[in-house]
Protein backbone atom coordinates (compact mmCIF):
# COMPACT_ATOMS: atom_id res chain seq x y z
CA UNK A 1 0.00 0.00 0.00
CA UNK A 2 1.45 3.11 -1.21
CA UNK A 3 -0.45 5.91 0.08
CA UNK A 4 1.12 7.24 3.08
CA UNK A 5 -1.98 8.75 4.64
CA UNK A 6 -3.64 5.74 4.63
CA UNK A 7 -0.61 3.99 6.32
CA UNK A 8 -0.99 6.96 8.81
CA UNK A 9 -4.33 5.95 9.54
CA UNK A 10 -3.58 2.08 10.01
CA UNK A 11 -0.42 3.71 12.44
CA UNK A 12 -3.21 5.18 14.62
CA UNK A 13 -5.64 2.43 14.81
CA UNK A 14 -3.15 0.35 15.87
CA UNK A 15 -1.86 2.41 18.25
CA UNK A 16 -5.04 2.86 20.02
CA UNK A 17 -6.42 -0.33 19.80
CA UNK A 18 -2.80 -1.64 21.42
CA UNK A 19 -3.69 1.20 24.16
CA UNK A 20 -7.45 0.68 24.78
CA UNK A 21 -8.06 -2.64 23.44
CA UNK A 22 -11.69 -0.82 22.31
CA UNK A 23 -12.38 -1.04 18.51
CA UNK A 24 -11.13 2.29 16.82
CA UNK A 25 -13.91 4.44 15.05
CA UNK A 26 -13.10 7.07 12.85
CA UNK A 27 -14.23 10.00 15.08
CA UNK A 28 -11.66 9.00 17.56
CA UNK A 29 -9.02 9.24 15.27
CA UNK A 30 -9.86 12.61 14.45
CA UNK A 31 -10.44 13.54 17.44
CA UNK A 32 -6.74 12.30 18.87
CA UNK A 33 -4.11 12.53 16.24
CA UNK A 34 -3.52 14.86 14.02
CA UNK A 35 -4.61 13.51 10.48
CA UNK A 36 -4.67 16.55 8.73
CA UNK A 37 -7.86 15.62 7.11
CA UNK A 38 -11.62 15.59 7.63
CA UNK A 39 -13.65 12.51 9.27
CA UNK A 40 -15.07 11.88 5.77
CA UNK A 41 -11.40 11.36 4.54
CA UNK A 42 -10.65 9.24 7.35
CA UNK A 43 -13.89 6.68 6.86
CA UNK A 44 -13.39 6.75 3.21
CA UNK A 45 -9.62 5.68 4.11
CA UNK A 46 -10.83 2.99 6.67
CA UNK A 47 -12.86 1.39 4.13
CA UNK A 48 -10.05 1.39 2.22
CA UNK A 49 -7.94 -0.44 4.56
CA UNK A 50 -10.62 -2.96 5.81
CA UNK A 51 -11.06 -3.63 2.04
CA UNK A 52 -7.75 -4.61 1.69
CA UNK A 53 -7.61 -6.81 4.80
CA UNK A 54 -6.03 -4.12 7.27
CA UNK A 55 -8.66 -3.92 9.31
CA UNK A 56 -11.47 -5.62 10.43
CA UNK A 57 -15.14 -4.76 11.96
CA UNK A 58 -16.01 -7.09 14.86
CA UNK A 59 -19.66 -7.94 15.08
CA UNK A 60 -20.48 -6.17 18.63
CA UNK A 61 -18.91 -2.80 17.49
CA UNK A 62 -18.77 -0.08 15.20
CA UNK A 63 -15.05 0.85 15.50
CA UNK A 64 -12.25 -1.26 13.42
CA UNK A 65 -9.24 -3.29 14.13
CA UNK A 66 -6.05 -4.44 12.95
CA UNK A 67 -5.71 -7.60 11.11
CA UNK A 68 -2.85 -9.72 11.15
CA UNK A 69 -2.38 -8.33 7.86
CA UNK A 70 -2.62 -4.86 8.82
CA UNK A 71 0.18 -5.62 12.30
CA UNK A 72 2.66 -6.85 9.78
CA UNK A 73 2.16 -3.90 7.62
CA UNK A 74 2.55 -1.74 10.62
CA UNK A 75 6.17 -3.77 12.17
CA UNK A 76 7.32 -3.80 8.84
CA UNK A 77 6.97 -0.26 8.59
CA UNK A 78 8.23 0.85 12.18
CA UNK A 79 10.34 3.96 11.62
CA UNK A 80 11.48 3.90 15.02
CA UNK A 81 11.77 2.04 17.87
CA UNK A 82 11.21 3.03 21.26
CA UNK A 83 14.31 3.61 22.63
CA UNK A 84 14.88 2.48 27.01
CA UNK A 85 15.09 4.88 29.72
CA UNK A 86 18.17 5.37 31.37
CA UNK A 87 16.52 4.01 34.03
CA UNK A 88 15.37 0.89 32.19
CA UNK A 89 18.95 0.18 30.65
CA UNK A 90 20.62 0.66 34.48
CA UNK A 91 18.34 -1.39 36.20
CA UNK A 92 18.80 -3.95 33.16
CA UNK A 93 22.74 -3.74 33.43
CA UNK A 94 22.63 -4.33 36.87
CA UNK A 95 20.22 -7.17 37.02
CA UNK A 96 21.82 -9.49 35.12
CA UNK A 97 25.85 -8.66 35.84
CA UNK A 98 25.03 -9.58 39.50
CA UNK A 99 24.68 -13.42 38.19
CA UNK A 100 26.78 -15.83 39.57
CA UNK A 101 27.03 -18.25 36.42
CA UNK A 102 25.46 -19.63 33.37
CA UNK A 103 22.62 -21.01 34.95
CA UNK A 104 21.93 -17.64 36.95
CA UNK A 105 22.31 -15.34 34.04
CA UNK A 106 19.23 -17.48 31.97
CA UNK A 107 17.34 -17.39 34.92
CA UNK A 108 17.37 -13.75 35.16
CA UNK A 109 17.28 -12.96 31.98
CA UNK A 110 13.73 -14.61 30.83
CA UNK A 111 12.63 -13.36 34.33
CA UNK A 112 13.74 -10.00 33.63
CA UNK A 113 11.99 -9.54 30.17
CA UNK A 114 8.71 -11.12 31.38
CA UNK A 115 8.82 -8.15 33.76
CA UNK A 116 9.62 -5.76 31.03
CA UNK A 117 7.05 -6.82 28.76
CA UNK A 118 4.23 -8.03 30.95
CA UNK A 119 4.28 -10.89 28.04
CA UNK A 120 5.70 -14.51 28.27
CA UNK A 121 9.32 -14.76 27.79
CA UNK A 122 11.18 -17.56 26.36
CA UNK A 123 15.44 -17.71 26.53
CA UNK A 124 16.94 -20.66 24.45
CA UNK A 125 19.86 -22.00 26.35
CA UNK A 126 23.26 -21.50 24.46
CA UNK A 127 23.85 -24.57 22.21
CA UNK A 128 26.78 -26.73 22.80
CA UNK A 129 26.59 -27.80 19.39
CA UNK A 130 27.77 -23.84 18.74
CA UNK A 131 29.76 -23.51 21.32
CA UNK A 132 33.27 -23.65 21.70
CA UNK A 133 36.23 -24.69 24.78
CA UNK A 134 37.58 -21.90 26.61
CA UNK A 135 39.43 -24.11 29.08
CA UNK A 136 39.43 -27.84 30.67
CA UNK A 137 41.14 -28.00 34.13
CA UNK A 138 41.91 -31.75 35.42
CA UNK A 139 42.27 -31.88 39.55
CA UNK A 140 43.57 -34.49 41.57
CA UNK A 141 40.84 -35.35 44.15
CA UNK A 142 42.70 -37.78 46.57
CA UNK A 143 45.14 -40.39 45.40
CA UNK A 144 42.92 -42.06 42.77
CA UNK A 145 40.35 -39.49 41.80
CA UNK A 146 40.50 -37.18 39.04
CA UNK A 147 38.34 -33.80 38.77
CA UNK A 148 37.52 -33.29 34.68
CA UNK A 149 36.15 -29.52 34.75
CA UNK A 150 34.91 -28.32 31.62
CA UNK A 151 34.15 -24.82 30.44
CA UNK A 152 32.68 -23.54 27.21
CA UNK A 153 33.04 -19.66 25.92
CA UNK A 154 29.27 -18.95 26.91
CA UNK A 155 29.95 -19.97 30.37
CA UNK A 156 28.92 -23.17 31.24
CA UNK A 157 30.57 -25.57 33.66
CA UNK A 158 29.98 -29.26 33.54
CA UNK A 159 32.36 -31.51 36.03
CA UNK A 160 33.01 -35.06 35.96
CA UNK A 161 34.72 -37.82 38.27
CA UNK A 162 37.09 -40.31 37.08
CA UNK A 163 37.97 -43.15 39.31
CA UNK A 164 41.72 -44.30 38.76
CA UNK A 165 42.55 -47.97 39.32
CA UNK A 166 46.52 -46.66 39.85
CA UNK A 167 47.49 -43.38 41.82
CA UNK A 168 46.75 -40.13 40.13
CA UNK A 169 50.07 -39.30 38.28
CA UNK A 170 51.43 -36.75 39.23
CA UNK A 171 53.65 -35.91 36.73
CA UNK A 172 51.00 -36.70 33.98
CA UNK A 173 48.48 -34.39 35.09
CA UNK A 174 50.01 -31.12 34.85
CA UNK A 175 50.86 -31.56 30.93
CA UNK A 176 48.19 -33.29 30.45
CA UNK A 177 46.38 -30.59 31.80
CA UNK A 178 48.87 -28.08 29.13
CA UNK A 179 48.50 -30.35 26.08
CA UNK A 180 44.05 -30.51 26.52
CA UNK A 181 44.42 -27.17 26.89
CA UNK A 182 46.42 -26.34 23.88
CA UNK A 183 44.50 -28.77 21.68
CA UNK A 184 40.63 -27.72 22.69
CA UNK A 185 40.66 -23.88 23.45
CA UNK A 186 38.70 -21.61 21.27
CA UNK A 187 37.63 -25.11 19.00
CA UNK A 188 33.99 -25.83 18.50
CA UNK A 189 33.02 -28.82 20.00
CA UNK A 190 32.65 -30.78 16.81
CA UNK A 191 36.26 -30.17 15.69
CA UNK A 192 37.28 -31.52 18.31
CA UNK A 193 38.01 -35.07 17.58
CA UNK A 194 41.05 -34.93 15.48
CA UNK A 195 43.23 -32.58 17.64
CA UNK A 196 42.35 -34.70 20.77
CA UNK A 197 43.66 -38.05 18.96
CA UNK A 198 46.39 -36.31 17.35
CA UNK A 199 47.39 -35.04 21.36
CA UNK A 200 47.40 -38.50 22.55
CA UNK A 201 49.74 -39.78 20.68
CA UNK A 202 52.15 -37.21 22.00
CA UNK A 203 51.96 -39.04 25.13
CA UNK A 204 54.01 -42.06 25.84
CA UNK A 205 52.41 -45.53 25.51
CA UNK A 206 52.31 -46.25 29.28
CA UNK A 207 50.14 -42.71 29.47
CA UNK A 208 47.37 -43.31 27.04
CA UNK A 209 45.31 -45.31 28.93
CA UNK A 210 44.90 -42.14 30.88
CA UNK A 211 44.97 -39.75 28.76
CA UNK A 212 41.85 -41.71 26.26
CA UNK A 213 40.00 -42.17 29.93
CA UNK A 214 40.25 -38.42 30.53
CA UNK A 215 39.26 -37.60 26.30
CA UNK A 216 36.69 -40.03 26.78
CA UNK A 217 35.09 -38.49 30.03
CA UNK A 218 34.94 -35.20 27.95
CA UNK A 219 33.50 -36.67 25.35
CA UNK A 220 30.94 -38.27 27.08
CA UNK A 221 30.16 -35.47 29.26
CA UNK A 222 29.72 -33.09 25.93
CA UNK A 223 27.47 -35.63 24.50
CA UNK A 224 25.18 -35.49 27.32
CA UNK A 225 24.97 -32.05 27.53
CA UNK A 226 24.13 -31.14 24.05
CA UNK A 227 20.59 -31.43 24.36
CA UNK A 228 18.73 -28.15 23.87
CA UNK A 229 16.42 -26.27 26.22
CA UNK A 230 14.60 -23.08 27.00
CA UNK A 231 13.47 -21.54 30.17
CA UNK A 232 10.49 -19.45 30.16
CA UNK A 233 8.63 -17.19 32.77
CA UNK A 234 5.77 -15.24 32.95
CA UNK A 235 2.90 -16.99 31.45
CA UNK A 236 0.63 -15.23 34.09
CA UNK A 237 0.71 -12.81 32.24
CA UNK A 238 -1.42 -14.36 29.23
CA UNK A 239 -4.09 -14.52 32.18
CA UNK A 240 -4.33 -11.13 32.66
CA UNK A 241 -4.91 -10.58 28.61
CA UNK A 242 -7.34 -13.15 28.36
CA UNK A 243 -9.92 -10.63 26.61
CA UNK A 244 -7.35 -10.67 24.16
CA UNK A 245 -8.17 -15.12 22.89
CA UNK A 246 -11.33 -15.87 21.90
CA UNK A 247 -12.61 -18.35 23.93
CA UNK A 248 -9.70 -20.00 26.35
CA UNK A 249 -5.85 -19.29 26.53
CA UNK A 250 -5.97 -23.19 27.24
CA UNK A 251 -4.47 -23.84 23.52
CA UNK A 252 -1.64 -21.15 24.26
CA UNK A 253 -0.61 -22.68 27.73
CA UNK A 254 -0.71 -26.43 25.92
CA UNK A 255 1.81 -24.87 23.58
CA UNK A 256 3.65 -23.14 25.41
CA UNK A 257 4.39 -26.28 26.93
CA UNK A 258 5.90 -28.18 24.36
CA UNK A 259 9.74 -27.39 24.28
CA UNK A 260 10.22 -29.34 21.01
CA UNK A 261 7.84 -27.08 19.48
CA UNK A 262 8.94 -23.88 20.81
CA UNK A 263 12.46 -24.68 20.17
CA UNK A 264 11.99 -25.63 16.31
CA UNK A 265 9.60 -22.54 15.98
CA UNK A 266 12.46 -19.96 17.45
CA UNK A 267 14.93 -21.71 15.02
CA UNK A 268 12.31 -20.99 12.10
CA UNK A 269 12.22 -17.39 12.92
CA UNK A 270 16.38 -17.36 13.03
CA UNK A 271 16.07 -17.62 9.48
CA UNK A 272 13.32 -14.96 9.40
CA UNK A 273 15.95 -11.90 10.15
CA UNK A 274 19.58 -11.76 11.11
CA UNK A 275 18.16 -9.06 13.85
CA UNK A 276 14.98 -9.24 15.91
CA UNK A 277 12.23 -10.70 14.08
CA UNK A 278 8.57 -10.88 14.47
CA UNK A 279 5.84 -13.77 13.48
CA UNK A 280 2.32 -12.57 13.74
CA UNK A 281 -0.99 -14.23 14.32
CA UNK A 282 -1.12 -16.94 11.86
CA UNK A 283 2.30 -16.48 10.49
CA UNK A 284 2.86 -18.75 13.34
CA UNK A 285 2.26 -22.58 12.14
CA UNK A 286 2.38 -23.77 15.56
CA UNK A 287 -1.20 -25.23 17.07
CA UNK A 288 -2.48 -22.79 19.49
CA UNK A 289 -0.34 -19.90 19.15
CA UNK A 290 -1.90 -18.50 16.11
CA UNK A 291 -3.66 -15.71 18.02
CA UNK A 292 -0.25 -14.73 19.09
CA UNK A 293 2.85 -13.09 18.12
CA UNK A 294 6.42 -13.80 19.01
CA UNK A 295 9.42 -11.19 18.74
CA UNK A 296 12.67 -12.87 18.99
CA UNK A 297 16.56 -12.31 18.42
CA UNK A 298 19.78 -14.30 18.77
CA UNK A 299 22.33 -13.69 21.46
CA UNK A 300 26.07 -14.82 22.15
CA UNK A 301 29.55 -13.78 22.30
CA UNK A 302 31.63 -12.27 19.68
CA UNK A 303 28.69 -11.07 17.19
CA UNK A 304 27.62 -15.11 16.65
CA UNK A 305 24.19 -15.83 17.68
CA UNK A 306 24.23 -19.26 20.30
CA UNK A 307 20.75 -19.15 21.35
CA UNK A 308 17.60 -17.47 21.04
CA UNK A 309 15.64 -15.12 23.47
CA UNK A 310 11.96 -13.76 22.53
CA UNK A 311 8.42 -12.28 24.23
CA UNK A 312 5.31 -13.99 23.08
CA UNK A 313 2.17 -11.99 23.59
CA UNK A 314 -1.79 -11.47 22.06
CA UNK A 315 -0.83 -10.01 18.83
CA UNK A 316 -2.56 -6.93 20.43
CA UNK A 317 1.23 -5.89 21.14
CA UNK A 318 2.86 -2.93 21.88
CA UNK A 319 5.68 -4.19 18.78
CA UNK A 320 8.01 -0.76 19.25
CA UNK A 321 8.48 -1.32 23.21
CA UNK A 322 8.20 -5.15 22.93
CA UNK A 323 11.32 -5.10 20.43
CA UNK A 324 13.27 -2.75 22.36
CA UNK A 325 13.42 -4.75 25.40
CA UNK A 326 13.72 -7.64 23.70
CA UNK A 327 16.62 -6.41 21.77
CA UNK A 328 18.33 -4.93 24.70
CA UNK A 329 17.83 -7.69 27.16
CA UNK A 330 19.74 -10.28 24.51
CA UNK A 331 22.48 -7.40 23.46
CA UNK A 332 23.61 -7.46 27.79
CA UNK A 333 22.97 -11.04 27.78
CA UNK A 334 26.00 -11.42 24.44
CA UNK A 335 27.92 -8.53 26.15
CA UNK A 336 28.02 -10.74 29.60
CA UNK A 337 28.34 -13.77 27.88
CA UNK A 338 31.74 -12.67 25.95
CA UNK A 339 33.08 -10.97 29.10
Amino acid sequence: MSDERRLEVLRAIVEDYVQTREPVGSRTLVERHRLGVSPATVRNDMAALEEAGFIAQPHTSAGRVPTDKGYRLFVDRLSAIKPLSSPERRAIQHFLEDAVDLDDVVDRSVRLLAQLTQQVAVVQYPSLRRSALRHLELVPVGDHRLLVVIITDNGRVEQRTLDLDARVPELVVPELRARLNAAVAGRRLVDLPEPLEQMTLAFPEADRPLVRRVIRVVEDTLAEATEERIVMAGAAHLARSGTDFPGTIRPVLEALEEQVVLLRLLTEMADDSAGVAVRIGHENTVEGLTETSIVATGYGGDGEALARIGSLGPTRMDYAATIAHVRAVARYLSRILAG
